[in-house]
């Protein structure tokens, strides 16, 4: 064992630390307070391809709001249509497709009643559309249903003898989509490559899509992150002979497109308004306890295909933001804000924080050699970020923060997705989920922090500010766990833990109250099941614990599913978990589906629908115990 990674772990002051240090196998199960389990102590699940959840014999769980569920507000809740019949308008205020990241905020002391806010990622246009798109293709409406089943959801949902029950109607319901107004704040607003014929002074945009990981602020609102945006812009082949390496590095190629928007909305159209496209790939902050609150597109935090928005606070009071780029070789980034986080989660708190992830300082991570490394910071006229380099000024860096990362020397990371920092220690962990283009002829090599070519199974970095302040300017890092099946010659995985559950493809990551970390997988669903990841069944959660290194395996999916968004009660009695795009045999929505999930049936049977589940212990005891 390298000396940089003995002191990481000795820095860390953890059980598992020291077992690690002296290799001699994992440290005992973590004890909780009198009364409530043991960490780790449910009984596991084994890796599986049944087409259902499963679960450890002593939890249960129930569905919650699956695609189509009437969001709750008053006046306007339509039910869902079985053979997908719904309107645009209809799905405006219904449950989107495909859920990912989410957030519970809690609406009384107890817990009891509160909000769910989750994002809708993407679409299946052959399940959203009675018809599908294939042969019968596109058509206006068409394009206003696929951008109204994107977005965010706000549901209201309170606890009952019988369980979990959705709210309706509710207040506060509401749903954020790809027609929503919304306002662009920070230094990259009114700015040249933001303004367009529609909003010639830059500030303002129409819609948010492609919603994937999220984070929370301490003052109480959501931050929804726009992540595969370019595939919604295109435009007629022949416009993409002009494309610009901006343009090519971000995705955004005329012809290249996924959906045929374009030719219904001609924002959409890259020939016709190449400077649209500026004006998504952000994180945004949404109020989820005022409807009539516009959400606002923060640009100080940068542009990318953003992947996690996770804060924290650091020693001195100043907002610290962890973000991924969920692509091969780019980069994991921090947002330092300027000012302190004004204190409370009430509206007065809310308002005092306003403007305070629109000033701050934007920074790109560097993973050296030795366990070391460095916070890069990407600022206008500092480390090559000049004219010369095609920067003229902060606007620049930020709407094309990927190629700042790459003229300051960031580290092109293995797909970076989700960011937890640990409750009580600071640790914060990132998935990454894979890079099978590692190594290859043109493309980087392995290095320190992504030590795999051909890197199909992922895995989780950590790493320790110095001096445990957010803040830092450096740290120390070391590999969680490099994901995938031991036991397969030269797979290169390795756990904390001899007996650690295996996985691939790590994608959400989330920390409990505890200190328990939920990790959960996303293997594409043309290859579950298959060589190499034969043995690792379908997607599935996982639960570890740190302080021992201990790694056990808790939910397994329908076929096809993602799993995905996590977030666990105040009280830690309830674990509400994302099931995406069950029966999804292949990424690009080919190929049929092969579960008719949450229905009962064959599949083809009924469309497969994504759905929260609220998982509770039968006794009423702390989940993950």
């Amino acid at each position: 064992m390298p000396l940089d990674r003995r002191q990481f772990l000795l820095q860390s002051g953890s059980a598992a630390a020291v077992v690690a240090l002296f290799g001699q196998g994992c440290a005992a199960p973590a004890s909780v307070p009198a009364g409530q389990g043991q960490a780790l102590g449910f009984t596991g699940v084994p890796a599986s391809l049944r087409d259902g959840v499963v679960i450890p014999p002593e939890y249960q769980w129930q569905l919650l709001y699956p695609w189509g569920t009437p969001t709750g507000v008053a006046g306007r809740m339509p039910a869902f249509a079985p053979d997908a019949g719904n309107s645009a308008e209809d799905q405006a205020v219904q449950a989107g497709m495909h859920h990912d990241g989410m957030h519970f905020f809690a609406l009384d002391a107890s817990g009891e009643r509160g909000l769910l806010v989750m994002n809708h990622e993407y679409t299946d246009e052959e399940l959203l559309h009675t018809d599908g798109i294939k042969p019968s293709g596109w058509t206006a409406e068409k394009v206003r249903k696929s951008l109204h089943a994107m977005g965010v959801s706000v549901i209201e949902i309170r606890r009952t003898p019988e369980g979990w029950q959705q709210v309706q109607p509710s207040p506060f319901a509401r749903r954020v989509h790809g027609h929503t107004p919304m306002r662009i704040s920070g230094p990259a607003a009114g700015t040249p490559r933001m303004r367009t014929a529609a909003n010639p002074a830059g500030d303002a945009v129409f819609g948010t899509f492609a919603n994937c990981a999220m984070g929370v602020t301490p003052w109480g609102t959501y931050l929804t992150c726009e992540e595969n945006f370019h595939g919604y812009f295109g435009g007629p082949k022949e416009a993409a002979q002009a494309v610009t390496a901006a343009q090519r590095r971000y995705g955004t190629v005329a012809g290249s497109q996924w959906v045929e928007y374009w030719r219904f909305d001609e924002r959409f159209d890259l020939s016709r308004h190449p400077n649209e496209p500026h004006r998504f790939g952000w994180v945004v902050e949404i109020d989820p306890f005022d409807p009539s609150a516009t959400p606002v597109k923060r640009t100080a935090l940068g542009r990318k295909r953003q992947e996690s928005a996770t804060c924290t606070v650091a020693k001195d009071g100043r907002l610290v933001v962890y973000m991924g780029d969920d692509s091969r070789f780019e980069y994991i980034y921090k947002f330092v804000s300027r000012d302190k986080v004004h204190p409370g989660t009430d509206a007065t708190a809310r308002t005092a924080n306003r403007h305070l992830l629109d000033e701050g300082t934007l920074h790109v991570a560097r993973y050296d050699t030795g366990g070391r490394g460095r916070w890069l910071p990407l600022v206008h006229g500092r480390d090559g970020l000049d004219a010369a380099a095609g920067f003229e000024d902060q606007a620049d860096v930020l709407i094309h923060a990927r190629l700042a990362g790459d003229v300051v020397g960031g580290t092109k990371m293995d797909r970076p997705e989700w960011i937890a920092v640990h409750p009580q220690t600071g640790e914060v962990y990132v998935t990454l989920t894979n890079n099978s283009q590692r190594g290859d002829a043109g493309k980087p090599g392995t290095d320190a922090a992504n030590p795999r070519a051909n890197n199909f199974f992922g895995g989780i970095l950590r790493w320790r500010e110095d001096a445990g302040d957010a803040a830092a300017t450096g740290f120390g890092w070391d590999h969680f766990a490099m994901a995938g099946d031991p036991a397969q010659p030269g797979s290169g995985a390795r756990y904390p833990c001899a007996d650690a559950d295996m996985f691939g493809a790590p994608d959400g990551l989330h920390f409990d109250r505890g200190g328990l970390l939920w990790i959960q997988t996303d293997m594409s669903g043309q290859v579950i099941g298959r060589p190499p990841y034969t043995s690792l069944g379908n997607n599935q959660m996982l639960c570890a614990d740190p302080a021992s290194g201990r790694i056990k395996r808790f939910l397994t999916g329908p076929n096809g599913c993602e799993i995905t968004g996590c977030v666990v009660t105040p009280d830690r009695r309830t674990l509400f978990v994302n099931i995406q795009h069950p029966g999804e045999a292949r990424d690009d929505g080919d190929g049929g589906h092969n579960s008719a999930w949450p229905d009962a049936g064959a599949p083809g049977s009924a469309r497969p629908r994504s759905a929260t589940l609220a998982i509770r212990r039968r006794d009423g005891g702390i989940v993950g115990t």
